[in-house]
């Protein structure tokens, strides 16, 4: 996985600071008339009832596309806009596809966040989602009159009428300005977005609406000296509001332990969860764990929002209508109960997903190949020498190296009879090798 912040990006909290302070009290004169500025060109009510799931295959469904990788031109507002489009390999027409947009950060380009691939998710999407980088004018995204919406607008409706995407599988996310822009359309496209990643963001780009729930993961540097930390809690709190979720002050880490944490809100509403990662850390996208210096390669952001993402399941109807049957013209034979209760168990299967430099993207299936329900589970593997995971979603980890035990999460630990979840993590080490001794126990 190749996530190079590119160099500007790293000055971000240095030698640019004193430019972009002054850039963010522009931009906070700016938000007043990007929040009360008409919006045109919504998706409009097809698409909020596609998110409903109503119409989830856009139109681009089974067409042969015309749009290709690499930097697209776009009329939006009476402007000549552009962004960067990143097509699966081996794309198939008739499947649905995940679409997510990355927006650049103050100074930086489209194609800083392509080459970055896409804050890391590209490496980890495993060709299951559509990639756009959207380009800011002035590289910014100042959202002057709704400018920047109508381009989001623009370019899904442009790329849903080419190609096979999931209309209840849209995300967007992005770092410092481009958090800002991710929050103003989580605000403004609640019937649209299914969820939102702002990565120490601020309300930089207004909040038009922002009363509706939308799925948010927050993350931020507890000692931001660009954008302070209480920036990022204020966006947080708005859609632990939305969302219905408890009220709480989240645990964050102490200066100097260079770890984070990560809290997921109890109470909200059914689909729509917030979560809330502080950081150790200044204004940066890829902080890592243990170590002072930001690694766009080794950073746990990537995996968790790829975990936050990817756990929510597509409504789209299948493509083909279900094989019909005749029915039987005579009654089944009866069976006699089993006089004893049938046995619970589960099993685990691992698989490599994506391999890179020094490090590796493993998923295990957690199966329940019995005629009982299963209430929860527990996963037990053994890595190589050399391995450690450095991010895990969809369970909870007991060890990083060695033996580790994953535990279901909260929400995929009930599995009926003949179902199936998945937990993923990523880990640094050789991935050649895969982890052994794969067992599961269930409760």
């Amino acid at each position: 996985m190749s996530f190079r912040t590119p160099p500007l990006a790293r000055r971000h909290a240095t030698v640019k600071r004193t430019h972009l302070l002054s850039t963010l009290a522009a931009a906070a004169l700016i938000v007043t008339t990007a929040a009360g500025g008409v919006l045109s060109g919504g998706l409009g009510g097809a698409a909020e009832a596609a998110t409903n799931g109503t119409l989830a295959a856009a139109a681009g469904c089974g067409k042969a596309p015309t749009l290709t990788n690499g930097t697209r031109t776009i009329s939006s507002g009476g402007q000549n806009r552009s962004y960067i489009l990143r097509i699966p390999d081996g794309y198939d027409r008739n499947r649905p596809y995940r679409l997510v947009f990355g927006f650049h950060w103050l100074n930086g380009s489209a194609n800083n966040v392509a080459s970055a691939g896409y804050y890391g998710l590209l490496p980890l999407s495993n060709n299951s989602t559509i990639f756009v980088a959207p380009q800011g004018i002035d590289n910014g995204w100042a959202n002057t009159n709704g400018r920047d919406l109508t381009l989001f607008d623009d370019i899904s409706r442009q790329v849903e009428n080419d190609l096979c995407v999931d209309t209840t599988q849209r995300f967007a996310l992005g770092w410092s300005y481009g958090g800002a822009m991710s929050y103003a359309v989580a605000c403004a496209r609640a019937g649209v977005i299914r969820a939102v990643a702002v990565l120490s963001g601020a309300n930089l780009s207004g909040c038009n609406g922002g009363t509706q729930p939308v799925p948010y993961f927050g993350i931020h540097g507890t000692h931001d000296s660009v954008l302070n930390i209480s920036m990022g809690r204020s966006l947080r709190d708005t859609f632990v509001r939305n969302n219905g979720c408890t009220a709480q002050t989240p645990r964050e880490p102490a200066l100097n332990s260079f770890s984070h944490i990560t809290t997921v809100y109890s109470g909200c509403r059914a689909g729509y969860p917030v979560q809330w990662a502080a950081f150790d850390g200044d204004h940066t996208p890829s902080p890592v764990d243990g170590s002072g210096s930001p690694n766009d390669s080794r950073t746990w952001t990537s995996g968790e929002i790829w975990r936050f993402f990817s756990q929510f399941e597509s409504t789209t109807p299948p493509t083909t209508a279900p094989p019909t049957s005749t029915p039987p013209t005579s009654t089944p034979p009866t069976t006699t109960p089993p006089t004893t209760p049938p046995a619970t168990g589960c099993a685990a299967a691992y698989r490599t997903v994506n391999t890179w430099p020094g490090g590796f993207q493993g998923e295990v299936t957690v199966a329940n190949n019995t005629t009982a329900a299963v209430t929860g589970w527990t996963v037990r593997l053994t890595l190589a020498s050399g391995q450690a995971i450095s991010s895990l979603w969809s369970g909870v980890n007991t060890g990083t190296t060695g033996t580790v035990a994953v535990q279901n999460a909260p929400y995929n630990g009930a599995l009926a009879p003949n179902a199936s979840t998945t937990f993923g993590f990523t880990a640094t080490g050789n991935g050649a090798t895969a982890p052994g001794n794969v067992t599961c126990t269930a409760s």
